[in-house]
């Protein structure tokens, strides 16, 4: 039995089963002219408040005025995020004692204060383990020691993922007490002026590479009414072996520091050299853009299942006198092109055909510099979070062949697991877990914005498990270009199953609880879900 008769003989098996509407029909060319041309040069890498920002709005605007949809913002298809657009000088140093490290070789640093300057000076150094304060799992690395003024170093990841015990915070599934954005956020409640962490291939999940590309150009923040001021000063990466030279010259040694830092009652160790670094920033505000239309309800149209890609990537960078255009073909133009697939079925159908609830279908900015249109989106949505009844998030996918099996993230989370399970069953496929847990990907893309705000959410992501050189050579670089030979059936099949849950969601009076016991959860339960 082909592929596609499979895939449509499930999907028709479902749909008589739910009383949905009919099967998504894929239009092949349609989508490859669109990540064709979102990936192209001219779009420069799709950055925020760049021409290829402007390009990537008017494509997606025209797109969903074609299909018919209207603008989910009161009729506007744009919703304007103000930004600080923070471009730090590479041309500083940092010096600690006698040791100087040059930025991108062996450290980054950026702010993100709206400050033309931040400047360490003799600014006294801690290690603090893996910067971890984490009442529920009894821990505290910044127990007995104050931090305030000061530069912490301190570790990767977690402890579950460096002892492998499940016993551990949550074993080698990471927690988001080890995502660089709480290490940063934990440091900053503590009062640290300067934040490095300790980068390694495996407990990071991405080469030295990654970092540097993300951290060495221009990234952007939101801005509060303090210009920031709340944030660390500086939030830094030391390459290992750097770590190692600035942690030798107190006396200490890496490896028996991160062996005690496993342990729970682990004590801060003050180093005794100092750091001194002066970050010189060039600031611009400007107002970036969420995208997203909606197709209204025609029972409930005043709840809402939200279809989402993120639509920027990370522009251009400069390497050996080279500008390469990072294009961001799979990460995320396939996505982008995914949701406007699945619009189009939408609007496609007929009046009698179409869903209960209203779909809105989005794509926001920044997700690449940390979920920055996520956060807007959630903090100032089209309709009450609490009118949000999931959020499904596609954020790369699988351009070669379709395979048996869909990649959940996370496990035991909320219920939209079940409904995954449901869908690929109807394809016969298999629902596997996340290859790697350590990596933490559910906090790592728009989704998890909104689970802040309480909306349960899936994410279907495709970047590593079919294109095992991907991750190694295409993750964030320049090699991530759209090409014509890509067979497209994992995305063929992706999308009929999107379709299906979808449509359950958007026909039904379903609102998928969070299963287990988070702040996402209690933050839900605010809103009567």
């Amino acid at each position: 039995m082909n592929l596609t008769f499979r895939l449509f003989l499930g999907l028709g098996l479902c749909l008589s089963a739910q009383a949905f509407a009919a099967p998504l029909t894929f239009d092949e060319n349609a989508f490859r002219e669109d990540v064709k041309t979102l990936a192209s040069d001219p779009f420069g890498g799709r950055a925020p408040l760049s021409e290829g920002e402007q390009k990537t709005l008017d494509y997606l605007t025209q797109a969903f005025k074609s299909m018919g949809l209207k603008g989910a913002f009161n009729g506007e298809y744009l919703q304007p995020v103000p930004m600080a657009k923070i471009t730090a000088d590479q041309s500083m140093v940092l010096k600690v004692g006698e040791l100087s490290f040059t930025p991108g070789e062996d450290f980054t640093a950026r702010t993100q204060r709206v400050v033309p300057r931040v400047e360490l000076s003799g600014s006294d150094m801690v290690f603090v383990g893996y910067g971890i304060n984490a009442p529920e799992y009894g821990w505290n690395d910044y127990a007995g020691v104050e931090v305030r003024g000061k530069t912490v170093v301190l570790l990767v990841n977690d402890p579950g993922f460096a002892t492998q015990d499940p016993r551990v915070f949550k074993g080698n599934a990471m927690t988001y007490y080890g995502r660089w954005t709480y290490k940063y956020e934990e440091a900053a409640r503590q009062g640290a002026e300067a934040v490095f962490i300790v980068h390694e291939d495996a407990p990071a999940a991405y080469g030295w590479g990654v970092v540097k590309n993300s951290n060495t150009n221009t990234k952007f923040t939101l801005v509060d009414d303090n210009n920031n001021q709340s944030q660390v000063g500086v939030m830094g990466w030391l390459q290992y072996a750097a770590a190692k030279q600035i942690l030798a010259a107190s006396g200490q040694d890496i490896e028996a520091l991160k062996a005690a830092a496993m342990a729970p009652g682990f004590k801060a160790v003050p180093l005794t050299v100092k750091a001194d670094l002066t970050l010189n920033n060039h600031i611009e505000r400007a107002e970036s853009h969420n995208v997203a239309a909606i197709l209204p309800g025609n029972k409930n149209a005043d709840e809402a299942v939200v279809m989402h890609a993120h639509w920027d990537h990370l522009g251009q960078i400069e390497e050996e006198g080279k500008t390469i255009i990072l294009n961001g073909a799979v990460d995320n133009a396939t996505g982008v092109a995914g949701v406007l697939a699945l619009a189009r079925h939408y609007a496609a159908l007929p009046e009698d055909k179409k869903p209960g609830r209203s779909i809105i279908f989005s794509a926001f900015t920044a997700e690449e510099t940390g979920l920055i249109g996520a956060q807007y989106f959630a903090e100032n949505p089209p309709l009450p979070t609490a009118k949000l009844v999931a959020f499904l998030n596609i954020d790369g996918m699988n351009v070669g062949e379709g395979v048996d099996y869909i990649l959940r993230y996370g496990e035991g989370v909320s219920e939209l697991e079940a409904m995954l399970q449901d869908a690929a069953k109807a394809q016969g496929r298999q629902v596997k877990p996340d290859p790697r847990p350590q990596n933490g990907l559910m906090f790592r893309s728009d989704h998890f914005a909104l689970a802040k705000e309480g909306v349960p959410g899936l994410l279907f992501m495709s970047l590593g498990d079919t294109d095992p050189d991907y991750i190694a050579h295409k993750y964030h670089k320049g090699a991530d270009d759209y090409s014509p030979d890509w067979p497209l059936g994992g995305v063929k099949q992706d999308l009929v199953l999107m379709e299906h849950i979808l449509s359950r969601l958007a026909n039904g009076n379903d609102w998928p609880k969070w299963l287990e016991a988070s702040d996402f959860k209690k933050r839900r339960a605010k809103d009567g879900r």
